[in-house]
């Protein structure tokens, strides 16, 4: 599975030589100089990761990072000049899951993606959401040790929400993340797709929030 990071840092040559190592390490990133785009690809595509400065033009590294969350639960990790107590407790406070402060060195930030990825599951070969378990290398699902026959389209749908289990995604966040930003249709397509997932779901985990979207929710036993 590809691991794919967004990077959103002002400074070109922080930005640039951040991008460079994280892509010899084998990772795919996209990389912004402000925050409007930052916001603008996070909504359009999926990341693994997030590494966010704080002083962007646009909207701000804090702004995001509250943005984002009401979007994904993917560890966001925040780098930034500002090492005081307020602003590293208002990143906390808001979700971060980690703090890095300039100067910083390279091998250390590298360690620290590489652990927010193992703890969030991302550098794992299988995702495992009760009775299912995910292979993302493999585009699989096994649910209670049987193989579901799913699409391509129904698998991303599936891991999608099962990566931001407990969160609600919105039928337009679904359609763009699966289908692509500039996909000529509606989210009547969202639709069929879940209700072909429900049929292929021993139980039904896909919970439907009414006029807002679908979120995935852990299994009692």
């Amino acid at each position: 599975m590809t691991i794919r990071i967004l990077l959103v840092e002002d400074d070109e040559h922080i930005c640039n030589t951040v991008k460079a190592f994280l892509s010899e390490a084998g990772y795919k990133v996209d990389a912004c100089l402000d925050g409007d785009e930052a916001y603008t690809k996070f909504y359009e595509n999926t990341y693994q990761l997030v590494i966010l400065d704080i002083m962007l033009p646009g909207m701000n590294g804090h702004e995001l990072l509250r943005e984002f969350r009401k979007m994904s639960n993917i560890p966001i990790l925040m780098l930034t000049a500002l090492s005081d107590d307020e602003n590293q407790i208002k990143a906390f406070d808001s979700e971060a899951d980690d703090y890095v402060t300039k100067p910083f060195k390279i091998q250390i930030l590298l360690k620290r993606v590489e652990a927010l990825l193992r703890r969030s599951g991302a550098l794992a070969k299988e995702i495992r959401c009760g009775k299912l378990t995910l292979f993302p290398e493999d585009y699989m699902a096994v649910y209670d040790d049987k193989e579901l026959p799913l699409t391509l389209k129904e698998y991303e749908i599936l891991l999608l929400l099962a990566q931001n289990r407990g969160r609600t995604l919105s039928h337009e966040m679904i359609l763009s993340r699966v289908w692509g930003y500039d996909f000529d249709g509606d989210v009547s397509i969202v639709h069929t797709h879940i209700k072909n997932l429900r049929a292929k779901l021993p139980n039904n985990p896909i919970k439907t929030i009414r006029g807002v979207g679908y979120r995935w929710e852990e299994e009692t036993e």
